[in-house]
């Protein structure tokens, strides 16, 4: 079990990534940074390149309909070449709010273009001259739809790696198959132990059945919310704000992935419920009425010895990776959390 955090986008980086260092020393294995309407992540990741030694690094997200695939392709060999090959490109589709809104291209085919994406950072990667040939990618670019004057190309630069290991942020079942066929490493979101292979066993096995050999075992990484005491229960209260976004407002009625997850884990009632509290501007009472079942199951809160049997519970159903969000208000608080769970990663 390795030990991760995900990097706050809210900023102040100098002093995240100052933290991240002292982590890195307490056994902090891989370190993240999100790309939603922000900063973006890729020079922060650079950053985080030059002053930590070991910790490996990833992007969590970068959308996939944000860059050509090329330019993925050549921003991954830039940082895994900045960071001695210690970088895993993580990519998501993202949400229509977000790329419509905000990219202004239009939110479409996130499967094959995932797919194909992947395809040509893999044939950059591995410096053969780019063609492709695919549904939403065409490279070089046909005659008729430009100048006529593109060729294939390959990258100039030598890769520290010719495959760098690529992540995929997946939630439906579609999506989560497709992970678990082509990338390295799935990364779901309110992963919870128990209910699991219920919601995505038959997408995972699914795609494992098509998966390349050479790309090893699937790798899974989930983000969770961490407190460690004797006094710490009512930190799941700190927890609802953002789960009730997820639910509730992070996406338009039918349209939003994270409700449709808690209903597939059996909250169906309580996600309606949320998300009409949440579009009705009922923010405080939307986090209320998320159900306390769902909050402690998402959430790693308790003494030391109830999350060590959650960690357990977690490895026991192929989590590899868990991603930290401590819930301490202080960095040397946050600092105790990491070397505790790296304690408890390693028994």
């Amino acid at each position: 079990m390795r030990i991760g955090i995900q990097a706050s986008y809210a900023g102040g980086f100098q002093e995240t990534a100052a933290e991240i260092v002292d982590l890195e020393a307490a056994g902090l294995d891989l370190a993240m940074c999100a790309e939603v309407y922000t900063f973006d992540a890729v020079s922060q990741l650079g950053y985080l390149a030059a002053v930590t030694q070991r910790v490996e690094l990833m992007s969590a997200i970068l959308p996939i309909y944000s860059r050509t695939p090329a330019l993925t392709a050549m921003t991954a060999a830039g940082l895994d070449f900045v960071s001695g090959g210690r970088f895993t490109l993580g990519l998501g589709a993202s949400g229509p709010q977000v790329i419509e809104g905000w990219h202004g291209v239009p939110y479409d085919a996130p499967l094959q273009r995932t797919r194909e994406v992947v395809e040509i950072c893999r044939q950059v990667w591995r410096r053969d001259r780019l063609v492709h040939e695919g549904p939403k990618y065409t490279v070089p670019l046909p005659a008729e739809q430009g100048t006529g004057l593109g060729k294939p190309l390959k990258l100039i630069n030598t890769p520290v790696r010719e495959r760098i290991p690529v992540m995929l942020a997946a939630l439906g079942p579609k999506n989560v198959e497709l992970a678990a066929e082509i990338a390295e490493v799935w990364e779901p979101i309110w992963f919870m132990p128990e209910r699991a292979d219920d919601v995505w066993g038959d997408s995972l096995r699914a795609g494992k059945a098509k998966r390349d050999a050479e790309l090893g075992d699937l790798q899974v990484i989930c983000g969770v919310p961490v407190a460690i005491g004797e006094d710490v229960d009512h930190l799941h209260d700190a927890v609802r704000p953002q789960l009730a976004l997820y639910v509730g407002g992070m996406g338009a009625k039918g349209k939003n992935f994270y409700n449709d997850l808690a209903r597939r884990y059996g909250y169906e009632e309580a996600a309606e419920t949320v998300q009409e509290l949440y579009l009705g501007g009922k923010k405080d009472e939307a986090a209320a009425a998320l159900p306390d079942d769902f909050v402690r199951k998402v959430s790693l809160i308790g003494p030391e010895s109830y999350v060590a049997e959650r960690v357990s519970a977690y490895a026991e159903a192929g989590v590899t990776t868990l991603a930290l969000q401590p819930l301490d208000d202080s960095r040397e608080g946050r600092l105790r959390t990491v070397e505790t769970m790296r304690r408890l990663a390693d028994a």
